[in-house]
């Protein structure tokens, strides 16, 4: 080869891993408010400020940010709303705006990635959770799922409840508000809605439909299904397996007994896409 040639791609080289994280932007839409953020603005909002997590979700160790609080940007938006927050890999978190209002107890926060000090790796091999985070402080006080911890987020926005863009989705009518089945539904929106489609209903682009073709009732054993769920890992191992287990911290055995129950029942009610 060429030396000059060579010397070329050697500083080619140098200069493509040495290029710093570019700046991002997110997209709010809030309904009458829309707004784009880029990476510096949120960086000098006047109320950003250093936040500590102690055993974050996503990096399972106490971590740094940069974070404004994210009622601070949700303009307009009052907690009976409804959003929806998306990661650039198609992972789609139904979001009640109650909690993301709350300057008390649970608090949400948007963490910014600075791309002059990018945050580490989620694991080998894969990216870190920039450039957008959305993160709590005592995310105990008000019973916040790690579907409520998305990250690489693009967009929030304020959108009809689950339900109503959704019909598939819908257990029985006749059945009663309290009935276990309609606790499971919350439960299933709350916790797998983020990935997962069912009946082809969802925004999600990330985990597989289910209950079309089959519901995971139709080929698991209850208790295996309930072990699948609290540790996929423990039935199936795969290296790129990305389904995250739910602890009986985060779903007590008797709502996971009720969401099984739902996509048992739904299993009952499939509608074709």
């Amino acid at each position: 080869m060429d030396g000059d040639l060579l010397k070329k791609l050697i500083l080619f080289g140098a200069m493509l891993f040495s290029t710093p994280l570019l700046a991002a932007q997110l997209n709010l839409e809030l309904g009458a408010t829309t707004r784009t953020w880029q990476t510096e603005e949120l960086l000098k909002h006047p109320q950003v400020q250093t936040l500590h997590i102690t055993d974050d979700v996503s990096y399972k160790r106490d971590m740094s940010y940069q974070a404004v609080p994210l009622a601070a940007l949700l303009t307009g938006i009052k907690p009976d709303d409804h959003l929806q927050a998306v990661a650039l890999d198609g992972f789609a978190a139904e979001l009640t705006a109650a909690p993301l209002l709350n300057t008390q107890g649970a608090r949400a926060w948007l963490a910014i990635e600075d791309p002059a000090k990018p945050w580490p790796a989620l694991s080998e091999g894969k990216p870190g959770a920039g450039p957008f985070y959305l993160v709590w402080t005592d995310p105990q006080a008000g019973n916040i799922s790690p579907e409520q911890w998305p990250f690489q987020v693009a967009s929030i926005k304020r959108l009809a409840s689950v339900a109503a863009r959704f019909p598939a989705l819908l257990p029985d009518p006749a059945l009663k508000a309290n009935d276990p089945v309609n606790q499971g539904f919350a439960l299933f929106q709350k916790n797998c809605l983020a990935c997962h489609r069912l009946n082809g209903a969802g925004d999600a682009q990330f985990g597989p439909d289910l209950n079309i073709p089959y519901s995971p009732t139709e080929y698991f054993g209850a208790e295996f299904l309930k072990r699948y769920i609290r540790d996929p890992q423990s039935l199936r191992q795969w290296p790129q397996a990305k389904m995250p287990g739910f602890a009986a911290q985060v779903l007590p055995d008797a709502d996971l007994d009720m969401l099984v129950g739902y996509l048992k029942h739904m299993a009952g009610r499939k509608t074709k896409p």
